[in-house]
């Protein structure tokens, strides 16, 4: 595994971590059979959104690289590539622990050039995935927003974030706290097969529900949207009933997207599920990562006319977070985060 290339080097850029400071560990329990952690000391948390991103925040934390959720799609397996790990399987199993998280966070608020800008978590990898119940990082991440009164944003699939509840309301006392949960579907077919190591949409649409009636505006992410296997009016409709039916503040329609990385790994599994469907998706990202616009804007009318229907507003990307998204031109071939 290529862990120098993120080490530090007289002519290199700066060190993410030591080689010396990595630990490897398997865990020989069920919920974590099959998983090895690599437990680092960052030498930085809070990281800059490159300026070609079309992302409406500028600042993210990461505690974790590589996501357990092992969504088939997930845009971030790329990044492993990075450590020389594999995108596939190596993403869903091989996780990178930034133990050091909570308190390298709490030393970058509080030095002098920070200026209390919004910070996003859960746009790259979860942060509250199953790694999260063995390790413990975002109480002492959430600790420090708090204390700091820095304003920031969770987007997640994971039921996790009830644990912290308590600690999200103190710190939505001080400072804006935005919550997004992503729930894409609701056929539970489709979720066994796509994102096996997530909670069901059921229990992701309660944890929703435990928020909003806790105090804590929480929008769903409807995402991915699957063409052709997750797109038909009936999924549509009974999807946005549910996420009305949960509380929601906001639905958000995110068409799937296909990054290279996650690209390979989705059509060798949708040779394997859906081999018919190979050639239509073929045609439909023959231009790049995305999805035709037309197929884009006919899936968010749909689901914003059944949001009305259902008595839920739609929203604006960014604006369950509270943050402003800037302008932007249409949609051109990114190099940076998206959000799933």
């Amino acid at each position: 595994m290529r862990w120098d290339n993120l080490t530090e080097g007289p002519t290199g850029p700066a060190a993410l971590f030591g080689a010396d400071a990595v630990v490897t560990r398997t865990v020989d329990t069920p919920e974590f059979r099959g998983i090895t952690f690599h437990e680092v000391r960052a030498r930085s948390i809070v990281n800059r959104v490159p300026g070609a991103s079309r992302m409406p925040f500028e600042w993210t934390v990461n505690p974790y690289r590589g996501c357990s959720h092992a969504c088939v799609y997930c845009f971030a397996r790329k990044t492993h590539s990075y450590l020389d790990l594999d995108t596939g399987l190596g993403f869903d199993s091989q996780i990178v622990v930034k133990t050091n998280a909570p308190e390298l966070l709490r030393r970058e608020l509080g030095a002098r050039h920070w200026t209390g800008a919004h910070i996003a978590m859960g746009t790259n990898v979860d942060c509250y995935q199953r790694a999260e119940g063995r390790y413990r990082l975002m109480p002492g991440i959430i600790e420090a927003l708090r204390d700091h009164a820095n304003p920031f944003s969770i987007l997640t699939k994971g039921t996790l974030i009830l644990r912290d509840l308590p600690l999200l309301q103190e710190a939505a006392r001080v400072t804006d706290v935005g919550i997004s949960v992503s729930v894409g579907f609701t056929d539970s077919g489709l979720w066994r097969t796509v994102e096996p190591g997530t909670p069901s949409p059921a229990a992701r649409l309660h944890a929703v529900r435990t928020l909003t009636d806790a105090g804590i505006e929480c929008g769903v992410l409807m995402a991915p949207v699957i063409p052709f296997l997750g797109d038909a009016p009936e999924q549509l409709r009974d999807t946005v009933r549910a996420i009305a039916r949960s509380g929601a503040t906001s639905v958000t329609p995110l068409v799937l997207h296909l990054r290279p990385g996650a690209r390979e790994w989705f059509t060798a599994w949708l040779g394997e599920h859906h081999p018919h469907l190979v050639e239509r998706y073929e045609r439909m990202y023959a231009g790049g990562s995305y999805a035709p616009t037309w197929y884009q804007r006919q899936i968010t009318r749909q689901v914003h006319e059944l949001a009305a229907e259902f008595g839920i507003g739609p929203n604006d990307r960014g604006a369950a977070r509270r943050i402003t998204v800037p302008e932007r031109p249409a949609p051109a071939e990114p190099t940076q985060l998206t959000l799933l």
